[in-house]
C-alpha cells in the first residue's frame, strides 16, 4: 500500500480559487512581480540608448559605436525575453500546464546565455577585423557617447543586482546590463587614448579583451540554464544532504525514487517514496517533513509517498535487473 503527502504553493487551477487543503506550505522567495517596474525602466533607458549611440556612430565614422548599438539592442531583445518570462511564470496552474507556465523562465534564461554569446561573437568578428585593419575614430565622440552607455547600464544593472542572486532568469538580464557596461567602459577608454595617441589598434584589443570576460561570465549561466531545462538537481540544492536527511526521519526504513528538479529558476519541487513498514506517519508528520524540507533546503513543492512494506523498490527510472 502506498499514501501520498502533497505539498505545493499553488493555490487555483481552471475551475478558479478554492481552499488549499490542509498540509500545503509556502517558501517565499522575493515576487517577480515586482521586478516588472525595473524592467520596464531598463528597456526605456536602453532602446532609447540604442537610437542616440547608432545617430552618433555615424556621425563619427565609428564602427565600434555601432557594435555596441548592435549589441545593446539584442540586449534590449534579451530584456523583454526576460520580462516576458517573468510574467508568463505567474500563471495560473491549469489542467494543461499543471505547474503554470514556470518554466518559461529557465527557456529565457537560456535565450539570454544565447543571445551573449552570439553578441560576444558578432563583437569578436568586427573587433578582429579592425585589430587587421583600424579605422581612424572620432575618439572625443566615441569617449563621450560611451560614457552615457556606461551609467545608463549601470544603472539598469544595479535594478537587477539583488534579485540576480535568487533568480537565474534575473541573473540573466543583470548579465546583459553589466556586459553592457563593461563594454561602454571600454569603448569609452579606447576613446581617450586613441584620442592621445592615435593608436587605433587599441578599440579592437580592448573589444577583444572585454568579449572574452563576458564569454567567461555568460558560461555559467548557460551551464546553469540549460541544467535546469534538463531537469537537474539546482546548484543551491544538495541533494546528498536531503537523502541523508529523509533516511534518519524517524520510522523510515529507506527511500527510494527521489526526484529534485527546478520547475523555474527561483522554484524547487522534490518527489520521494518513504519506505515505513511500521505503517503511516499521520498527516501531521508528513506536514511537518515538508516544512523542514522547504525551511532547511529550500524545496518549494513536495510530493512524499509512503510505501507500508519492506523490501527492494528500485526507481522506476533505473534499468532493472534479474
Amino acid at each position: 500500500m502506498a499514501h501520498a503527502h502533497h505539498s505545493h504553493d499553488h493555490h487555483a487551477h481552471d475551475a478558479g480559487p478554492r481552499q488549499v487543503p490542509a498540509g500545503h506550505g509556502h517558501h517565499h522567495h522575493p515576487s517577480p512581480a515586482g521586478h516588472g517596474r525595473a524592467f520596464g525602466i531598463a528597456i526605456a533607458l536602453n532602446l532609447g540608448f540604442v537610437v542616440v549611440e547608432a545617430a552618433y556612430a555615424l556621425v563619427a565614422h565609428s564602427t565600434a559605436l555601432m557594435a555596441d548599438a548592435g549589441h545593446n539592442l539584442s540586449d534590449v531583445l534579451g530584456l523583454l525575453l526576460a520580462w516576458g518570462a517573468t510574467a508568463l511564470a505567474r500563471t495560473l496552474p491549469n489542467h494543461r500546464f499543471t505547474y503554470g507556465l514556470r518554466g518559461t523562465s529557465i527557456l529565457a534564461a537560456v535565450a539570454n546565455a544565447a543571445l551573449l554569446f552570439a553578441a560576444c561573437g558578432a563583437i569578436g568578428w568586427e573587433a578582429a577585423q579592425r585589430l587587421a585593419s583600424p579605422p581612424v575614430v572620432a575618439g572625443a565622440t566615441v569617449s563621450a557617447v560611451a560614457a552615457v552607455g556606461i551609467l545608463v547600464n549601470g544603472f539598469s544593472a544595479w535594478l537587477f543586482m539583488r534579485g540576480s542572486k535568487t533568480d537565474l532568469n534575473l541573473r540573466g538580464a543583470y548579465l546583459h546590463m553589466a556586459a553592457d557596461a563593461a563594454i561602454s567602459l571600454g569603448v569609452a577608454a579606447g576613446g581617450v587614448l586613441m584620442l592621445w595617441t592615435q593608436w587605433y589598434w587599441i578599440d579592437a584589443a580592448l573589444s577583444l579583451l572585454i568579449v572574452a570576460v563576458i564569454a567567461l561570465g555568460t558560461w555559467g549561466l548557460l551551464r546553469d540554464s540549460i541544467r535546469l531545462a534538463l531537469a537537474a538537481v539546482p546548484a543551491h540544492v544538495d541533494a546528498a544532504a536531503i537523502d541523508a536527511f529523509l533516511c534518519q526521519v524517524p520510522g523510515v526504513q529507506s527511500i527510494h525514487d527521489l526526484h529534485i528538479w527546478g520547475i523555474s529558476t527561483r522554484e524547487t519541487a522534490l518527489t520521494v517514496h518513504l519506505v515505513m513498514p511500521a505503517g503511516h506517519p499521520g498527516d501531521g508528520a508528513l506536514q511537518e517533513l515538508s516544512q523542514a524540507l522547504r525551511e532547511r533546503f529550500a524545496i518549494d513543492h513536495c510530493t512524499v509517498q509512503v510505501d507500508l512494506g519492506d523490501g527492494c523498490h528500485p526507481c522506476a527510472l533505473l534499468p532493472r535487473t534479474t
